[in-house]
């Protein structure tokens, strides 16, 4: 397929042989590709390019879990920033991939793209951003919310426990997703938000933990719930997991009559402490720009803004 044949075509790649062209264009998870194409997180055919000659002038590509038959995320939309402008190149390559690769009439997978932490103050950080994020507006994407993405390492030390709180495994699923459900009041996470606009909190818990919690293969025993003494009351619930990636805090609330005594800390340090007892090099996190109390709780219990994420959506 071609938008002009003497000069740009635009086709998907025709498998691993053809990672080296695709990495043309770097990204930060690049060296994830030749892994997520094994283990069918990705497929050939959801990854396209648009080449000039031997020269790669823009690509895109979806992601799902591994064997999906359909793609939960746009993840990679990159064009050649060194040269003339190619953002209608760009937005020809989005329309004619998607239109092979999405169903007819679905509503696209939302865009996530990880950008530096300091993206607003390098004009060219900035330049190469709003390109990617204009190419979408141009299909009717608009921002859904900007991230802030967190690292903790052993050097930072480990969060001091606090004696408050006991700890012990969720009972069951059920029990899990009714805690999520009870924290969903009042949250200030945009997708949680977004959710809550189109269903019911139980629905939209039950959507989170199908969606992603249940599909981490780590132990389930790390997923810990905070109580009021051995046998009290739970007053919220930590996720450490393990994704396809990274040692991840998947998934932290507390639930509403027990906020404002800094729970969130025994919870996150909870977590940080399982994680950690595993021997990794370093814990993975994100929460939303503006949520500052669970930034500050990250901040407090060593975790580092490496990087930033924005999320769009149709």
């Amino acid at each position: 397929m071609s938008t002009s044949p003497d000069t740009v075509t635009i086709r998907p790649i025709t498998g691993p042989d053809e990672i080296a062209l695709f990495n043309r264009l770097s990204y930060t998870i690049n060296h994830e590709l030749d892994d997520d194409l094994a283990d069918k997180r990705r497929r050939p055919e959801w990854m396209w390019v648009a080449v000039r000659g031997d020269r790669l002038l823009a690509r895109v590509a979806w992601w799902g879990r591994s064997g999906d038959d359909t793609p939960l995320l746009l993840d990679i939309l990159d064009v050649d920033d060194t040269a003339e402008d190619l953002t209608e190149v760009a937005q020809a390559l989005y329309r004619t991939a998607a239109k092979q690769v999405l169903a007819p009439g679905a509503v696209p997978p939302e865009y996530g793209r990880f950008i530096p932490a300091d993206w607003r103050e390098n004009p060219d950080t900035y330049r190469a951003v709003r390109t990617r994020m204009g190419v979408l507006e141009s299909t009717g994407a608009r921002l859904t919310v900007e991230r802030l993405r967190l690292e903790w390492r052993p050097a930072a030390g480990l969060p001091t426990p606090d004696r408050r709180l006991a700890f012990r495994p969720a009972l069951d699923t059920d029990e899990l997703v009714a805690l999520m459900t009870r924290a969903l009041d009042g949250t200030l996470d945009a997708h949680s938000r977004t959710d809550l606009a189109q269903m019911s909190p139980h629905e939209a818990a039950l959507k989170h933990y199908e969606q992603e919690l249940a599909t981490y293969s780590s132990p389930r025993e790390w997923w810990r719930v905070g109580t009021l003494g051995e046998n009290g009351e739970p007053v919220g619930f930590v996720v450490p997991a393990r994704n396809a990636y990274h040692p991840v805090i998947a998934y932290l609330g507390v639930v509403p009559e027990h906020r404002g005594h800094g729970y969130v800390d025994c919870l996150l340090a909870e977590g940080t402490r399982t994680l950690a007892a595993e021997g990794v090099s370093r814990i993975r996190a994100a929460t939303d720009l503006g949520n500052v109390p669970m930034a500050r709780a990250f901040a407090r219990a060593g975790y580092v803004n490496f990087e930033r994420a924005i999320n769009m959506a149709w």
